[in-house]
């Protein structure tokens, strides 16, 4: 009978999900955790998990949550990252969050 292997896909630019060897325990939670098993458990016990599907990430931060160690750091693309700045306060602020102004430029799509 054959070994299967799990090899992790290349990473891609973003970088979406990195996982701190040194802090994390290989409890697993996060591989529990993931929605669409971009992180997979590690077959050697103790091990960091490991990120299979980079590109199937879909931020969700599931896998952040679910570690108690704080091992995991969640890298958001460029274009989740952009927030806005009040001129008169200074006060930074992304469009369609809690904190955003009641009226805005930016119009939803028609349909």
């Amino acid at each position: 009978m054959e070994k299967a292997y799990l090899v992790p896909n290349p990473v891609a630019p973003g970088e979406p999900v990195s996982i701190d060897p040194e802090k994390c325990v290989g409890c697993n939670s996060c591989a529990k955790r993931c929605r669409v098993q971009t992180i997979m458990p590690n077959p050697e016990r103790g091990k960091p998990p490991i990120v299979i599907y980079p590109d199937e990430c879909w931020f969700c931060g599931c896998c952040v949550e679910a570690c108690k160690h704080g091992a995991i750091k969640m890298r958001y693309p460029i274009n989740q990252r952009v927030f806005f700045k009040r001129k008169e306060t200074g006060e930074v602020f992304r469009i369609g969050g809690p904190d955003s102004p009641e009226q805005s430029y930016f119009k939803p799509p028609v349909g």
